[in-house]
């Protein structure tokens, strides 16, 4: 029988509402809970991983105990029982746990499928658990293999590639009309939260300084300073536009705040170097016509959400070759896990063999006195030989892919046990 349970624990933003998500976020960080975990009975080894939406425990346990009753009471309380949180909890056992690891590694189980952010966050759960001692050599070989098969995601297919989200196709457009990000100023009209995505990609690829117009200043300072820029009046909001290369518009205005006759006066200035506009007001902040000036590019929501819908389209594609290659490392993953398995029999088929042969050989020598060391070492060859036949076929046996499932490696591993005596 196996040494040990591999099991998979949690709630996500798929089976669990943010009402809920929320009493057992783990706000106070990794080394607490990491730590509380130490006092589970039967745990062998241990992982967390904690975001805002999902909270999952990846365990090694002993067979004998209720680690499932032991984890709902760290993550719902005290009373909780499974028949009452059942359908908020998932349970995995075995591949499909690690298949599910190997999922959520390769952004296929993200709200956002394909976002990069995932993996940074199971590494840094990583590196708590395994700093704190809490993981040992099955889980940090399956969760450093969790790495690699989000890397060979990422290198085979084009998971990552297109823009699934209104902020990230803003800027994925930004940088076709500009080309590099570096440098570009970005002006935030308004502080609706698409807006402030967008200015966070745009912070991401490098952008030069960011201003932000708002008609409440001190809105207006309180975001500038988040990412290190500057707040002006929307009575500036013109005289800006000489100085910046990307505007992102989302007031609550009721009217267009800018028409084309505002921003053709600035191109000359400008010495028609390009402007682009996003456009995530509703209703629409700026002009339409504006398109209709040279080097002037205006997107609003609905463009946006065009390009957003095609590339979900493709990514959706990208995901189907992205999960096949999730099923084939689990495959392979689960063949090293059973193996680990059947590996004690096999040590102990092997002992039993060598030490049977052994004892005959020592009982034939001390027979024939009169051997010559040569002859010796022909009888050894001999027994080893017999030793290596005998163990062929048990070992094809155990080791065949037929084997791979768990009650049927645990049905075989008896058999060996029994017809070898192993154990007696």
């Amino acid at each position: 029988m196996p040494a040990e349970r591999l099991l998979l624990l949690g709630v996500n933003h798929k089976t669990t509402p943010v009402e809920v998500r929320e009493k057992i976020a783990l706000s106070s960080g990794y080394d607490e809970p990491l730590t509380a975990l130490k006092r589970v009975r039967g745990l062998k080894e241990y992982y967390l991983l904690s975001t805002c939406n999902r909270v999952e425990f990846l365990l090694v346990a002993q067979p004998d105990k209720n680690i499932e009753q032991e984890i709902i009471r760290f993550l719902f309380g005290e009373g909780a029982l499974l028949q009452d949180v059942g359908k908020y909890l998932y349970i995995l056992e075995g591949q499909a746990a690690v298949k599910h690891l190997f999922m959520v590694a390769a952004s296929l189980d993200s709200m956002i499928v394909g976002e990069a952010q995932i993996l940074g966050q199971l590494k840094v759960a990583y590196r708590h658990a395994s700093q704190l001692g809490c993981t040992g050599p099955l889980l940090n070989k399956l969760l450093h293999k969790s790495f690699s098969v989000a890397k060979r995601v990422r290198t085979e297919t084009a998971i990552g590639s297109s823009a699934v989200s209104i902020s990230f196709a803003a800027v994925q457009l930004a940088k076709k009309i500009f080309g590099n990000l570096k440098e570009k100023n970005v002006l935030l009209v308004g502080a609706g939260e698409m807006a402030e995505l967008a200015a966070e990609h745009l912070v991401g690829q490098g952008v030069g300084g960011v201003v932000v117009a708002n008609r409440t200043l001190s809105r207006a300072v309180s975001l500038a300073q988040r990412f290190n820029g500057k707040a002006v009046s929307m009575d500036e909001l013109i005289v800006q536009l000489e100085t910046v290369d990307i505007i992102i518009s989302s007031t609550g205005a009721k009217d267009i705040i800018l028409y084309k006759e505002d921003v053709k006066s600035i191109m000359r200035s400008r010495m028609n170097k390009p402007l682009f506009f996003i456009d995530i007001a509703v209703p629409r902040d700026l002009d339409p016509k504006l398109n209709e000036l040279d080097n002037v590019y205006l997107y609003d929501i609905d463009d946006l959400s065009t390009v957003v819908e095609m590339n979900r389209s493709e990514r959706d594609k990208e995901a189907v070759k992205a999960t096949r290659i999730v099923e084939e490392e689990a495959l392979k993953f689960e063949r090293y896990y059973q193996g680990l398995a059947i590996t004690p029999a096999i040590l102990e088929l092997r002992q039993k063999i060598d030490s049977i042969g052994q004892y005959e050989l020592e009982k034939t020598m001390h027979k024939l006195p009169g051997l010559t060391e040569e002859e010796k070492k022909h009888l050894e060859k001999m027994i080893s030989a017999i030793n290596a036949k005998v163990l062929h076929h048990p070992l094809m046996y155990l080791k065949a892919d037929s084997c791979m499932g768990r009650d049927n490696r645990d049905k075989k591993v008896a058999i060996i046990r029994e017809l070898f005596g192993l154990g007696d």
